[in-house]
């Protein structure tokens, strides 16, 4: 499968968003990392969401933003962390995730991911005044598709 990067697109529904989501999925693989930023509201879980979608992870995929992580059975496995609470990459690095074995996605994970995660894909989602975001995709650290 061919995919240049950098990606940007414009997202105006939640469906449009889990849609993306699932491409995502197409392109990841066990041991690959995915980094989301954007404000609070801006489609982050929904994406994810997605993102299990297309992996076809077991259970539903919510916000683990009071359990810090959660795994999401699969093949491969799901692991999504709400980094909004932790300080510093230590501080992620303790919580001993299994990245190898697993597509992890880290949300408000810049600046904390970067040394657990040389190789990664990068997500930026920008919330308009509307329902309109645009969302860019950025492969970092010769990170390369899997799909």
């Amino acid at each position: 499968m061919k995919v240049s990067f950098p990606i940007s697109r414009e997202i105006s529904t939640p469906a449009m968003m889990e849609e993306l989501g699932k491409e995502i999925a197409s392109w990841v693989g066990a041991g690959d990392v995915v980094v989301l930023s954007g404000p609070l509201g801006a489609g982050k879980t929904t994406l994810t969401r997605g993102i299990g979608l297309g992996l076809g992870v077991d259970g539903p995929v919510t916000s683990p933003t009071f359990v810090i992580a959660r795994e999401h059975k699969g093949a491969p496995a799901l692991i999504h962390v709400d980094a909004y609470r932790l300080g510093s990459a230590l501080e992620l690095d303790d919580l001993d995730l299994d990245l190898a074995s697993a597509v992890t996605v880290v949300e408000w994970g810049s600046g904390l991911v970067e040394p657990l995660a040389p190789t990664r894909l990068e997500v930026s989602i920008d919330r308009g005044d509307d329902d309109l975001r645009q969302v860019s995709i950025v492969a970092v650290g010769g990170f390369s598709v899997k799909g």
